[in-house]
């Protein structure tokens, strides 16, 4: 994958990915997968050949970082972009002071992949916009 990743103030271009992906593929309410949250995240888009392909946000609160809105292009799923984004996500949460704890709501179809790349899962499934997710955390060191 030759994707740039990048912390990104083109939120139209990650909105639109995300719309794509939540909304018209997954079948979350518009009204859920916009939030007051998107106005104070770290977003991040990866583009490919300009055009963009994958997102992801880092919310800061203390010392967690919590990551989320991931999401690739469907055409793109399985070549590693996902995991790019997420280690992107996580050098960014290294490099902020204080932050000692990443955490994320994974889909659940999606635990092993977060798990190979070093998060824990904790707590009951529950359900996130009629979606079972469980919290998965990682510890900074």
């Amino acid at each position: 994958m030759t994707a740039v990743i990048e912390i990104t103030q083109d939120f139209t271009a990650c909105y639109a990915l995300r719309h794509k992906v939540f909304v018209q593929e997954q079948g979350v309410p518009e009204s859920e997968e916009l939030d007051a949250h998107d106005a104070s995240a770290t977003h991040l888009l990866a583009w490919q050949n300009h055009a963009p392909i994958g997102t992801a946000r880092i919310v800061f609160d203390g010392d967690l970082a919590k990551i989320g809105r991931v999401c690739v292009l469907p055409d793109l799923r399985g070549t590693g972009l996902g995991a790019d984004l997420i280690r992107a996500a996580l050098a960014i949460a290294r490099d902020t002071p204080g932050i000692a704890t990443v955490k994320l709501g994974a889909q659940i179809q999606a635990l092993g992949f977060y798990e190979k790349l070093g998060f824990s899962a904790t707590g009951p499934v529950y359900d996130d916009a009629g979606i079972d997710h469980r919290d998965m955390v990682m510890e900074l060191a």
